[in-house]
């Protein structure tokens, strides 16, 4: 469907063409979070992360805000932010201060925000030895999951902002693939428990067998085949951002395009419909950012957590499990081990997160004494990427996120 999704956009652009002012249309700055900031009177900053096995990651902050006498101040408290599968920093402030993206928000509301990049996406294509394209090297590159991420890419990020900031904790706060990391963090390295004021996940992604979404029911029988046919071809990247693809998607979604609804109703193929709280005038701006590449790793992964029922480490195969695990299946990852203060926000329409498996992780962590709680969204049809995207995801979930946060923050 992906690939769909870009051959869709790259007729279209063809078709249409693009209009004169392409380049200066407000709002649309193609995979440049700084200048997206910037341009609404933000400050921005990038910082760049070396991780143990060698990736360079970049984070963008944003110190303070510029409403309601935020400003700048000393030892405020942080909040890291960590985007979702497919996704970038962009993710936080793609709707723009006035539409209530959460990065402008909470920088408003006094705090020091920090957004992280994954290993693969657009902003963190980069390692101390590996190039993504070279042949000779593109492979081993792109030889992870969201495991990795977990266990590498988050612990350094965190480190760098506590080293950075001289404070010992920090909130956090994750969309989809961003709950993932959180939940093996903190089950396999349960130090990092004691460094998070409060964690919320938005749409937790953990348990996968109940997904509703076909993006992911068209894949997942055929799981171990499409492993095999993707490490035979080389395809080691999935969903690659690409300049023709954002050129395409702007074409194929502005205002002026006949064909913008076929935009959106993508979008809801994959998380769930929800017309209403979409505002399609952003779309645009969105699809110069997403998606923003990954690991075809990552998506198999997901695709075994869906056939499995598990929630648990990447499969290689009865054999190659043997040697990496000691078993013939992967271990779970162990949520037991989770001690930090965490919140689940969830919502019925969320077609790759659904209710009954969010009940289930509810059930494993709500053992924790330091669990806030799990947060039913009070709207029908909020789905997948309403937590980044609604109209009225600040009345549905920032306002209960910040409140939350404001309270252990005490």
């Amino acid at each position: 469907m992906i690939k769909f999704f870009i051959l869709f956009f790259l007729i279209v652009g063809i078709t249409y063409g693009l209009p004169n002012d392409f380049s200066h249309r407000d709002g649309f700055n193609p995979l440049n979070v700084t200048e997206m900031i910037s341009s609404k009177g933000y400050p921005v900053e990038s910082h760049v992360v070396e991780t143990e096995d060698g990736y360079l990651l970049t984070m963008h902050r944003i110190p303070y805000g510029v409403a309601n006498g935020s400003g700048p101040a000393p030892n405020k408290s942080v909040v890291f932010l960590q985007h979702g599968f497919l996704s970038s920093s962009a993710d936080w402030v793609v709707i723009g201060p006035d539409n209530n993206a959460l990065g402008y928000l909470l920088a408003d509301a006094g705090y020091d925000v920090w957004m992280g990049n994954a290993r693969g996406n657009t902003w963190s294509r980069k390692h101390i030895t590996l190039d993504p394209d070279n042949p000779l090297t593109r492979q081993k590159f792109w030889n992870f999951s969201w495991h990795e991420i977990a266990i590498y890419d988050i612990p350094a990020m965190i480190d760098f902002i506590l080293n950075t900031t001289g404070l010992t904790k920090l909130h956090y706060a994750g969309h989809s693939q961003g709950t993932t990391v959180l939940f093996i963090l903190c089950s396999l390295k349960p130090e990092y428990n004691d460094k998070f004021i409060s964690a919320h996940a938005l749409a937790p992604v953990a348990y996968m067998s109940h997904v509703k979404s076909p993006f992911f029911q068209a894949f997942a029988p055929i799981n171990f085949p499409l492993s095999t046919l993707t490490t035979l071809l080389g395809v080691d990247e999935f969903a690659p951002s690409t300049t023709a693809f954002q050129l395409g998607g702007y074409a194929a979604c502005q205002d002026e395009s006949p064909v913008q609804g076929l935009c959106s109703n993508i979008l809801f193929l994959m998380s769930g419909f929800d017309p209403p709280q979409l505002n399609q005038t952003i779309l645009p701006a969105f699809l110069a950012n997403y998606p923003a590449g990954s690991a075809t790793k990552q998506f198999i992964h997901y695709l075994q957590l869906v056939n499995s029922g598990r929630f648990c480490q990447y499969d290689y195969g009865a054999v190659q499990n043997l040697l990496k695990y000691g078993s013939s299946t992967p271990p779970d990852y162990p949520l037991g081990q989770i001690t930090a203060p965490i919140a689940l926000h969830y919502s019925d329409n969320d077609w790759l997160s659904a209710v009954v498996d969010v009940m289930q992780l509810e059930s494993e962590l709500s053992n924790n004494t330091n669990f806030i709680g799990a947060f039913h969204v009070p709207y029908d049809d909020f789905n997948h990427m309403d937590y980044l995207l609604a109209i009225d995801v600040k009345l549905y979930v920032y306002d209960l996120v910040l409140s939350i946060i404001r309270y252990y923050d005490v």
